[in-house]
């Protein structure tokens, strides 16, 4: 996908916001990618990148073995914007000067445009709020570049070389708290670099069916549906791009929430005439999990027999040759795929194969260019539901994870009435989807309660709903009172064995999002 469209490399110095940048590239309808900050002036001129965004990142560019760049890639004439660490590093190649300071800058700050006739301030106020996250500044602007902006602390906050379209910013536009940033990035990607917004969901889709087809030709495809965004946005592309050739097996494990199980079968069966293996293991995993209390356990062993569950069925068809998965973009730099030593590996990913002995397929990986909105955008381009591609974030072992301890069948069963109404209810109030994630959990223990005029010895459930702009941090939600008081007459109403409910009111950090 990005060979055959003008592409803007993210050059990635360790940077917590590095994704988000490139996300926020794309938000303008011009493809990104992320690679590393040691990626050769020679590579740059293979790919041939429309415009280079420098990220920020962690260390001081004093710090010894702090990251650094080839600094041929300055000469290629491409337009560059770095940000953060990013102009910090432009200054001192360049022969700025960045002198060490006891007092940082951290949060919101009032910026000033002092140069209203550079391009990234074209038409935007001379006063204006910004977002800084930094110790180090550049003191000196490197010859050619004029001083574009200053705050009280940071005297250069942004430089330019309009010459070599060289420009850099001490702030983040990238974050929200930045309220004019994205109107900066699309100066600098549509005046500066002269691209046009022209990569959209319809470019995606067109180019994802033509890419499927070219991989594929005449032969089959097995996709492993899961019930989740991913996988179903898979299978629909497929279906768009190959039909009949196409096999979807779903293996429902009985841990998916309230009716989840069947509205991936109404969909994709009756909806869009996939050719659908619905495979009921509830039993088999419920059994395997009798007893187990590790959280780490249960993904294993859900993970583990997920995998064995569906190449049972995999190698019962014949003829199949692919195998489709949802990996996507944030999967492949967080499983080390585009990492340099500046970038550690976060984690390994559960759609990573696990073939079993004597067993392989070609992999068809079509999102995996894209983040999840991108995803969600794409599923609602292809027809998908609007429960499908706007479902909450789920583990992949569903609600083991939020079960505290063993899980049950009476366990799960008072989780998924309780969550279906916490979903039901958020979701009635919240029509501009402004929470970003919300559900129940039920944790291992009981507590005393009088219901009537009897002592109840029963179950807590306790609801966690979280807004995040980003999915890298989230805040508790405020949710009204009055809806906190219609959730829990309902769960304590309408699901038997529970008495009680509680509402988590943790910050990521220092919480995570779910219990396990």
């Amino acid at each position: 996908m990005a060979e055959s469209i003008p592409t803007v490399l993210v050059v990635d110095f360790g940077a917590q916001y590095a994704q988000l940048i490139a996300r926020r590239v794309r938000e303008c309808h011009v493809f990104s990618e992320i690679v590393p900050c040691d990626i050769t002036a020679a590579e740059v001129v293979r790919r041939a990148p429309a415009a280079l965004i420098l990220s920020g990142g962690p260390a001081s560019v004093y710090a010894e073995g702090a990251p650094k760049m080839d600094t041929g890639i300055y000469d290629l004439g491409i337009p560059i914007l770095g940000l953060c660490y990013g102009m910090q590093l432009m200054a001192i190649d360049l022969g700025g000067a960045v002198p060490k300071t006891d007092v940082g800058e951290y949060g919101f700050a009032q910026l000033t445009v002092t140069d209203e006739s550079c391009a990234l301030f074209d038409g935007l106020a001379v006063d204006q709020q910004v977002w800084m996250s930094h110790r180090d500044s550049v003191g000196t602007a490197p010859v050619g570049f004029t001083v574009a902006a200053t705050t009280p602390t940071t005297p250069v906050a942004a430089m330019a070389d309009p010459a070599r379209r060289l420009y850099a910013t001490q702030f983040h536009p990238e974050v929200a708290h930045t309220p004019a940033g994205l109107d900066m990035l699309k100066h600098f990607l549509y005046d500066v670099a002269g691209l046009a917004p022209t990569w959209t969901m319809v470019n995606i889709i067109d180019e994802a069916v033509d890419e499927i087809r070219a991989k594929v030709g005449d032969a089959k495809v097995i996709c492993g549906l899961s019930g989740g965004v991913d996988s179903s946005v898979v299978a629909a592309l497929l279906h768009r791009a190959i039909g009949d050739q196409l096999t979807c097996v779903f293996v429902d494990h009985g841990l998916l929430r309230l009716d989840e199980g069947a509205d991936v079968v109404r969909v994709f069966r009756d909806q869009f005439h996939v050719d659908l293996i619905h495979v009921n293991a509830e039993d088999r995993f419920l059994g395997l999990l009798d007893g187990v209390t590790d959280p780490e356990a249960k993904r294993h062993i859900i993970g583990e027999e997920f995998w064995k569950v569906f190449f049972e069925e995999a190698t019962r068809l014949e003829g199949v040759r692919f195998l489709a998965q949802g990996t996507l973009y944030p999967d492949i730099i967080e499983s080390g795929g585009r990492s340099s030593k500046a970038t550690a590996k976060i984690k390994s990913h559960h759609n990573l194969i696990p073939f079993p002995a004597g067993v392989h397929f070609e992999l068809v990986e079509p999102l995996r260019n894209l983040f999840k909105d991108e995803v969600r955008a794409v599923g609602s381009e292809l027809g998908l539901p609007d429960e499908i591609v706007h479902r909450q974030p789920f583990p992949g072992p569903g609600l083991a994870v939020r079960i505290i301890g063993a899980v049950s069948r009476e366990k799960l069963d008072i989780l998924q009435r309780a969550d279906a109404i916490v979903r039901e209810e958020i979701c009635r109030w919240d029509t501009d989807r402004e929470v970003w994630q919300y559900f129940a959990v039920l944790p291992d223990i009981r507590s005393v309660g009088v219901m009537g005029d009897e002592r109840t010895y029963a179950r807590p459930i306790i609801i966690r709903a979280v807004a995040s702009a980003d999915a890298m941090t989230a805040d508790w939600a405020r949710l009204p009172h009055e809806l906190l008081a219609l959730m829990s007459n309902r769960i304590i109403n309408e699901v038997d064995g529970v008495n009680r409910v509680a509402y988590d009111i943790t910050s990521k950090p220092p919480g995570t999002i779910e219990w396990e």
